[in-house]
């Protein structure tokens, strides 16, 4: 049997008719940059979200970028963010010229250790980004909390996590800024890059709006540097239609989480749970000493698995200068080094769940 990582045809088969439909319209239309699709969509996304302001953007990357922007952050500020995440939640903070500061990661869950940040505080801290990893949330009340203390933004990388929640709000939406990412493989992707940054602040909203399309606040009038960050027409078309099956996707992608954590149980593995509040599942990720040997055996089986991310951002050579001396991460390391992400998504059926869970049994056996 071959079992994919992912398998993304089983979402466009459900969503084919209504998206072809729409895509002849953007065309008769031309919208295909900004115009009415990603206005239809960002009305409909930030109703679904329980948010004010949704501002579409081209990539998740960039509406980390714009985000900090928005929230004032500088040229020779610290951000404090997790060591353990992609190199994405960085790259933000290296385009204004501010500084990243990596702390620990927890030990359950993989997401920023708080009391880590507290030891890394400087009169140069201006803000936070909590990565909500894998789908797990961060502790945002540990999080708002540590950044009341300090007076710091808190900017959330929720790339990961649409559909989770903490205390009943959306993971996206608790921050000054929360950034989303729909590249394709996410729980909720488009048909290429594109992202979304939400607010419940109008100035933020309005600023973020400018900074995306050159930075316009008229016609060829442009206050200050902008950028070419527009969502594409025809990505908010795929992401329209997607949007009211994600609670059904997200449901699905749960009870095969629930399942493999029942069906791993007591083999020699690290295996993921829920610790904060609701989980999306985006990646399903447990640890092993043997990761390699299982990665290989897997493969030899015919299931593709996943490795995010083998590489901490204090070990990746283009972040090495912002490494203190001294300073070590043990928890990311072991996240680094021992994770891996087993096949989970909404199509996954249940015999190819089966044979996943069988192959790593008999690997151990």
């Amino acid at each position: 049997m071959k079992v994919p990582f992912n398998d993304l045809t089983w979402q466009w088969r459900h969503i084919e008719s209504g998206v072809r439909s729409d895509f002849d319209r953007v065309f008769a239309s031309s919208q295909f940059s900004s115009g009415s699709f990603v206005d239809a969509f960002e009305r409909q996304i930030a109703e679904w979200l329980n948010v004010p302001h949704a501002i579409g953007v081209n990539s998740g990357t960039s509406a980390l970028h714009l985000a900090l922007l928005a929230a004032n952050v500088g040229s020779g500020d610290e951000v404090l963010l997790p060591a353990h995440t992609f190199i994405g939640s960085a790259w933000g903070i290296l385009y204004i010229g501010a500084v990243p500061v990596f702390c620990d990661v927890d030990e359950r869950t993989g997401t920023i250790d708080i009391e880590a940040a507290r030891q890394l505080v400087t009169p140069r801290t201006r803000a936070i980004i909590p990565v909500h990893l894998y789908g797990q949330p961060a502790n945002m009340d540990a999080v708002a909390s540590f950044a009341r203390d300090h007076s710091l933004k808190v900017i959330e990388d929720a790339a990961q996590s649409i559909g989770a929640t903490w205390n009943g709000r959306s993971t996206g939406t608790m921050g000054d800024l929360g950034c989303i990412s729909f590249y394709p493989g996410k729980n909720l992707g488009a048909a290429g890059e594109a992202g979304l940054v939400v607010t419940s602040d109008d100035n933020y909203a309005g600023r973020l709006r400018s900074l995306r399309n050159h930075a316009q606040t008229e016609r060829y009038i442009h206050a200050e540097l902008g950028f070419n960050y527009r969502m594409d027409g025809l990505q908010a078309v795929v992401l329209k239609h997607k949007l009211p099956l994600l609670s059904a996707w997200t449901k699905r992608r749960s009870e095969l989480a629930l399942r493999y954590i029942a069906g791993l149980e007591g083999l020699p593995l690290e295996i993921p749970s829920i610790w904060h509040q609701t989980h999306c599942w985006h990646l399903f990720v447990i640890r092993t000493h043997s990761r390699n040997a299982l990665r290989d055996a897997l493969s030899k089986s015919g299931i593709e698995t996943g490795l995010h991310y083998p590489v901490p951002l204090h070990r990746q050579p283009c972040l090495s200068a912002y490494v203190k001396p001294g300073a070590t991460y043990p928890v990311a390391d072991k996240w680094a080094d021992e994770g891996l992400s087993l096949p989970l998504f909404d199509g996954m059926t249940d015999e190819q769940f089966d044979y996943v869970v069988k192959t790593v049994t008999a690997f151990y056996q």
